[in-house]
């Protein structure tokens, strides 16, 4: 692909992920507070409450508390989803601060396998950078794995003041890298928030789809001139 300098990358599901699962973490500070959620029903009610949950609102400025009020809110519905005993005793705040703080704890993230080299290997050729619907800990994570040196630019939706697919976080992701949208692609692995997302935005996507195709296929198709797995705006 001729005229790329910039490559986005999705982090949740792109380029991390929770080796134990969501789930298991829920259960894990639940547990400590003396609730005891089976991890199947807690996978459940976390899978339903992401759908119903509102997008945080779009503001195009940095939203003031990092988007740990929507967190907050998010626990407190899967907690009710759960049905616990009303017999059982726990502080919500205490459990919600230590659960916000344990994605953020060293370990609990892991990049995919593939990952490490493919970022090392891109970045002696194209400027990266990140753009993802997380919060400020996702600094904190990609510091932790050791690739945060790799990227120039990380856009977050809570520092952005909008989400993916709303197009401003492309847009800002793309003044910032000083970039036209042709000269840049996305990669990641959501159909709305990544592919169409990005497309609308006017960058390519690459649209990754795990187990299938890695991050490998990216690098092929860069290195080849292949468009396979990249679809232009």
């Amino acid at each position: 692909m001729t005229g790329i300098r910039v490559i986005f990358f999705d982090a949740a599901g792109t380029l991390i992920g929770l080796p134990k699962g969501v789930a298991f973490h829920y259960c894990e500070v639940a547990r400590r507070h003396g609730l005891h959620v089976p991890s199947e029903v807690m996978n459940k009610v976390f899978r339903e409450s992401w759908r119903e949950m509102p997008v945080p609102t779009t503001t195009r400025v940095r939203r003031q508390d990092d988007d740990k009020g929507w967190w907050r809110r998010f626990v407190q519905r899967v907690l009710e989803k759960c049905n616990l005993p009303s017999d059982v005793k726990f502080d919500p705040d205490t459990l919600f601060e230590e659960l916000y703080i344990e994605f953020a704890r060293p370990g609990v993230w892991a990049l995919f396998p593939e990952a490490r080299a493919v970022l090392a290997r891109l970045a002696s050729e194209f400027e990266l950078g990140i753009i993802s619907n997380f919060d400020g800990r996702l600094r904190v994570v990609l510091s932790e794995l050791g690739v945060a040196p790799l990227f120039r630019h990380v856009v977050i939706s809570s520092e952005v003041g909008a989400d993916k697919p709303d197009p401003w976080i492309f847009q800002e992701a793309l003044r910032l890298a000083g970039v036209r949208a042709s000269e840049a692609i996305h990669v990641g692995d959501e159909p709305t928030s990544d592919w169409e997302g990005a497309a609308r935005a006017g960058l390519k996507v690459f649209r990754l789809k795990r187990p299938e195709m890695t991050l490998n296929e990216l690098v092929e198709s860069l290195g080849s001139g292949s468009a396979d797995g990249l679809r232009a705006s």
